[in-house]
């Protein structure tokens, strides 16, 4: 083996995460996660004796030590790694290992690298009852109280990640037709759509706003943002309508612990029991492959809950 062709492991990884930048599109975050899962591999290959210094020294017997590294590895407050943050890890090991032969730098296969059973999750979603009470828990005599029924109107009828909902800027929406576009994961593009009742509160949200800042949904707490169209200190973050969704379902003493992302779940579901097709349920959310929509089946449609009141125990 030449030595031209190796190539360091940390500069492999730096090039990598350009790669997925530039030639992929992704967004920031997801490249964030791809660094600190990359970064944890360093550390153990800093770890091991002899050093995994360069592409050509990952093994198969690297990446089996590494699943232990990963099942035994604890932080300093002494929390362990779930088996599906583990197989996050041994994704975006695959993932690196996959541009590196794309690059024909001597390395492992990334079909080598087998991940591990990861624990089956439930699905968390709101029926229709709940949503409605969760709709209803803004006070919206306050601007922040209207800014929020907005949120969650919105949340509910267009299936939006979160991250999809903070990049909205005032003009991307078309309160007349009832839809606008949005650049989901992947760079994938698609069409949303407004219920009646997300139109009436965006414009009596809208209707209410003084400000010409560009976002759709801004900040009202903290440092106030000076004035100008395009000032992204207004906008309104992630995290903040994550603490937003957990206030109101707090309030509403639901009886299921909802995110953003179940709310998500929660539009996805609401339209598999009114009989809607998973086609379309793909479309609408956006998921590249029909497979990952296939995780909303779990849902009685009407037709089944008549097969069934029909035929069982007769």
């Amino acid at each position: 083996m030449s030595q031209n062709v190796r190539m360091k492991l940390s500069e492999a990884i730096d090039q990598f995460l350009i790669y997925l930048e530039l030639e992929r599109n992704c967004s920031r975050l997801t490249i964030r996660n791809y660094r600190h899962y990359l970064n944890r591999f360093l550390q153990f290959g800093a770890l091991q004796s002899p050093t995994i210094s360069d592409t050509d020294s990952i093994k198969a017997e690297t990446v089996r030590d590494y699943r232990l590294f990963l099942s035994r590895y604890s932080d300093d407050h002494g929390l362990t790694l779930k088996h599906i943050t583990q197989n996050y890890h041994l994704i975006a090991l695959r993932a690196f290992l996959r541009f590196l032969i794309r690059q024909d730098k001597p390395t492992l296969n990334p079909e080598k690298v087998e991940l591990g059973k990861a624990e089956s999750r439930s699905l968390k979603f709101l029926d229709r009852e709940m949503v409605e009470r969760l709709l209803n828990m803004p006070n919206i005599s306050t601007p922040q109280g209207m800014r929020d029924k907005a949120i969650l109107e919105v949340l509910f009828s267009t299936g939006l990640r979160v991250s999809e909902l903070t990049r909205l800027n005032r003009d991307s929406i078309n309160l007349e037709r009832k839809e606008f576009g949005v650049i989901g994961k992947g760079g994938r593009p698609r069409v949303v759509f407004l219920s009646d009742s997300a139109v009436l509160w965006l414009e009596r949200y809208l209707k209410e706003r003084e400000d010409t800042f560009s976002p759709l949904f801004i900040r009202y707490a903290g440092r106030k943002a000076s004035p100008g169209r395009e000032n992204e200190a207004a906008r309104l973050n992630v995290r903040s309508v994550q603490r937003i969704v957990e206030k109101y379902v707090k309030k509403a003493r639901l009886p299921v612990k909802i995110t953003p992302h179940g709310l998500r779940h929660s539009f996805a579901t609401d339209l598999l029991s009114a009989g809607a097709d998973l086609r379309s349920i793909q479309e609408m959310l956006g998921h590249k492959n029909i497979s990952t929509t296939q995780i909303y089946t779990h849902v009685t449609n009407p037709q089944l809950r008549q097969v069934h009141q029909k035929f069982h125990r007769k």
